[in-house]
């Protein structure tokens, strides 16, 4: 089969409106020259269309006319790399999904640990911001959990007290698994963080071993400016959080 033929043939079975890369095509990396030029005469025939530099989509017809692909499928491009998570959302638009405000975000934060310029198209507006940790499928929920904690001061329309509140009873539900996961990513955080995570998982009576390892990274003589009320975490006082 000619290079010309299995690219269509990958092609046709890509569903309409989503992406595709030369990453995701029968091509070995002495061929790209070649596939540049059969894909630009698929451009000019309309079977694909090119969405940013070196992604194209198939676009999906509809009685309105031709649809690009959608806001989940542009936002996973900068999400993923082929299959591995390079990124997360965070930010308000986390936020608001967490029930931590009501407020919508215009554009969306992702936390990624390759450097990547704003991206402002049509559909999808994106600010990108640096992880304080490597990004794993594994993880990133529990590092939205953590941005979370560092951004608590300024989360509009709530209050600190009811944000911990909420942070807490998500992680009163994490695995035991997924708390160790959490202990090791917060020590790369800022200390208000970790104090704060400490706080709360000696509240939900968790594993000692987690505040041991929190309480070590700790200065004890610095203290946490944040204004939570102990009714809605008793044990900041032992963290020094005022």
């Amino acid at each position: 089969m000619t290079l010309t033929a299995q690219i269509k043939d990958t092609i046709t079975r890509i569903a309409e409106g989503k992406t595709f890369r030369y990453s995701d095509l029968p091509i070995d990396k002495e061929e790209f020259v070649s596939a540049a030029k059969v894909l630009e005469r698929l451009q000019k025939d309309s079977s694909i269309k090119k969405l940013t530099k070196g992604v194209f989509y198939k676009p999906k017809k509809t009685l309105f006319g031709e649809l690009k692909p959608d806001y989940t499928e542009q936002l996973n491009l900068v999400l993923f790399d082929g299959d591995k998570r390079i990124g997360y959302e965070t930010g308000l638009g986390l936020y608001n999904r967490l029930g931590l405000t009501t407020q919508v975000a215009f554009r969306t934060k992702v936390a990624t640990t390759v450097r990547k310029n704003s991206i402002d198209r049509e559909l999808i507006k994106v600010d990108f911001v640096k992880s304080y940790n490597l990004i794993t499928e594994e993880n990133y929920q529990l590092l939205g959990l953590l941005d979370a904690l560092k951004d608590i001061k300024d989360i509009p329309d709530t209050t600190i007290s009811n944000s911990i509140i909420i942070l807490k009873n998500i992680i009163k539900d994490l695995s035991e698994k997924e708390l160790v996961q959490m202990v090791d990513c917060s020590l790369t955080y800022p200390p208000r963080v970790r104090a704060l995570l400490g706080a709360i998982l000696e509240e939900i009576n968790t594993t000692q071993l987690f505040l041991d390892r929190i309480k070590a990274s700790l200065n004890p003589f610095t203290k946490i400016f944040i204004s939570i009320s102990k009714d809605s975490c008793p044990t900041i006082k032992n963290w020094n959080i005022q």
